[in-house]
């Protein structure tokens, strides 16, 4: 697929997916919203990608859904419309492959919803979040799901209801993301902090993502069960005895499976 709206990227087992429309602060049109959810798939297939890093290109990472495209839908229109401009984030829990955020500027509405919904995310010291449809008559009744999953129900009930956008060290305090860093080293520090966990077992990676998420709302008892079927069937992989036997010799493992 050629790309108009996001740049992609592979190095270093890590694929790059970049928003590319800085001078609509990268806002979902629908052609973005296709894009992105075509190149997260696509990822998830590339035996060259372990991890995947989800930018933003100029000032800010996304400032939610381009206005532009709002007027003149009926109701089915509109659900179908916005079923579309959030099936990035859906499809970012299905995957197998991690998602990591990098955040700079503004990520609000389905930007917040991005950052949630992606399985990590590292913020610049200068960065804002925030659910702000409400405050021009709409709401972020679908960005809020993955928000309330990190934050639970009372903390993104006021971020839906208000609409603030608040700071990175607030983000960080109440859970939704996982790191700030200073402005000028956000580029760095998630390049080093990605690149660490692409060089973790890629099944050993994709068998823990998929293992959380299947498991996240089953009962208590039942999600032991179903974690340790998955740890038992990583067990019998190539890459569970490279990595004790690498363990036991003192040298860095060499990963078999893609």
């Amino acid at each position: 697929m050629n790309y108009s709206e996001i740049i992609v990227e592979v190095e270093n087992f890590i694929g790059t997916i970049i928003l590319n429309r800085p001078k609509e602060l990268n806002t979902f049109n629908t052609q973005l919203a296709i894009e992105l959810n075509k190149a997260l798939l696509d990822f998830d297939k590339n035996s060259d990608v372990r991890v995947i890093l989800l930018k933003g290109a100029g000032k800010h990472f996304c400032a939610g859904i381009d206005l532009n495209e709002f007027a003149g839908k009926n109701v089915v229109e509109y659900k179908e419309w916005i079923e579309q401009m959030e099936q990035p984030l859906v499809t970012m829990s299905k995957i197998k492959k991690p998602v990591v955020a990098q955040v700079q500027g503004v990520a609000a509405a389905n930007g917040a919803g991005l950052v949630a919904a992606a399985d990590l995310a590292i913020f610049s010291d200068r960065a804002k979040v925030g659910l702000t449809a409400i405050n021009v008559g709409l709401n972020c009744v679908g960005p809020v799901i993955p928000v309330s999953k990190s934050v639970g129900r009372k903390k993104a009930l006021e971020l839906l209801l208000f609409g603030d956008l608040i700071k990175a060290d607030e983000a960080l305090r109440i859970g939704l993301i996982n790191r700030v860093v200073p402005d000028a080293d956000l580029e760095n520090e998630t390049l080093v902090w990605v690149s660490k966990l692409a060089q973790k077992s890629p099944i050993a990676l994709q068998i823990a993502k998929s293992s959380f998420y299947a498991s996240e709302n089953l009962d208590y008892e039942k999600s032991f069960r179903y974690m340790n079927e998955a740890f038992a069937s990583l067990c019998t992989t190539e890459d569970a005895n490279e990595g004790i036997e690498a363990f036991k010799t003192k040298r860095k493992p060499s990963w078999k499976l893609k």
